[in-house]
């Protein structure tokens, strides 16, 4: 059986109500947890007071405590003690149901060319229904192209994402003044990271992670034109970021054809974005129409043939 040692990484600021209750659902792992990183972010509702009562002394608890520097800072900081073959991130808002990280170990125990995970949400509280990235799991393959023309957001909301340590390290190793543009929605870091440097992703409906709705914490809750302006000019620069250390420019759009045969039975919506992106490249119209049709024949053969796959159960 695959056998995965997993680093947890709970973020709090000022979420007294809830954070115990999203560190005792990781506790209660049925495929234990190596290490659970609770990080206060400087909270002023009595958050830290609380986290010492009830884990201070409990070994399966690292506790860190700091000023308040935001999302991107907190993440980092847990990061930073983290020693699991994986990391996964959980906000002090939300909660795992008990086999999440035992399917996790599934999918990342089976697949060691898989760098990144991202599953569906159960939202709970406020609302109550099941999102996610696709009706099914999928290998999505590599994405930097994609993700470089496009900024398509190959991810889900922080509690539902997890990836190679090692891959961790490198979506974090951002400068400091980043903080301060992060100091919320963080994930982005992760999910832009991974993409751009060229992490495998996959998707893993679960069911297993459950996301509170309460109050605006949902980012829908604040979106204005010029907050959904601003949000994308911010992620737009995270890619740049990402891309110049890899040395990624306009010329990738070479290589779309490439990066679509890396997606195993890809979905209609994926297959779509392919063809368009084919449209792009440089050279005949016509060529490159041709190659658009070819990869929109392709999903489409592939997704009435292929068995649905499921890894992990």
């Amino acid at each position: 059986m695959p056998t995965t040692t997993f680093s947890v990484i709970v973020t709090c600021y000022n979420y007294r109500d809830f954070v115990s209750e999203a560190v005792d659902s990781v506790l209660a792992q049925e495929h234990p947890a190596t290490q659970l990183i609770v990080v206060d972010d400087g909270s002023t509702d009595g958050s830290s007071q609380l986290l010492r009562e009830k884990y201070a002394s409990d070994p399966r608890v690292t506790l860190v405590f700091g000023e308040n520097g935001g999302q991107l800072a907190a993440f980092q900081r847990g990061l930073a003690l983290a020693t699991g073959d994986v990391v996964c991130f959980l906000d002090a808002d939300d909660r795992w149901a008990p086999a999440y990280l035992a399917r996790l170990d599934g999918l990342y125990g089976s697949r060691p060319e898989v760098d990144f995970v991202l599953s569906d949400v159960q939202l709970f509280g406020e609302e109550s229904r099941l999102n996610g990235y696709a009706d099914r799991a999928m290998d999505l393959g590599y994405t930097v192209v994609s993700t470089w023309v496009t900024a398509h957001w190959y991810g889900a909301p922080t509690s539902a994402l997890s990836l190679r340590r090692a891959w961790a390290i490198r979506c974090l190793d951002l400068p400091e003044s980043f903080r301060a543009t992060w100091r919320i929605s963080a994930d982005n870091c992760l999910v832009y990271g991974a993409s751009m440097l060229g992490a495998r992703k996959y998707f893993l409906p679960t069911g297993y992670v459950e996301y509170r709705v309460h109050g605006n914490n949902g980012w829908w809750a604040r979106r204005t034109p010029s907050s959904t302006y601003l949000n994308r000019l911010r992620s737009r620069g995270l890619i740049h970021h990402y891309a110049r250390a890899m040395g990624v420019d306009d010329n990738c759009i070479d290589l779309v054809r490439l990066e679509f045969k890396t997606k195993p039975n890809p979905s209609w919506a994926e297959a779509k974005r392919y063809a368009g992106l084919t449209l792009l490249r440089r050279g005949s119209y016509l060529r490159n129409l041709r190659r658009a049709v070819r990869i929109l024949a392709r999903a489409w053969s592939e997704r009435a043939s292929s068995p649905v796959e499921l890894p992990g159960l």
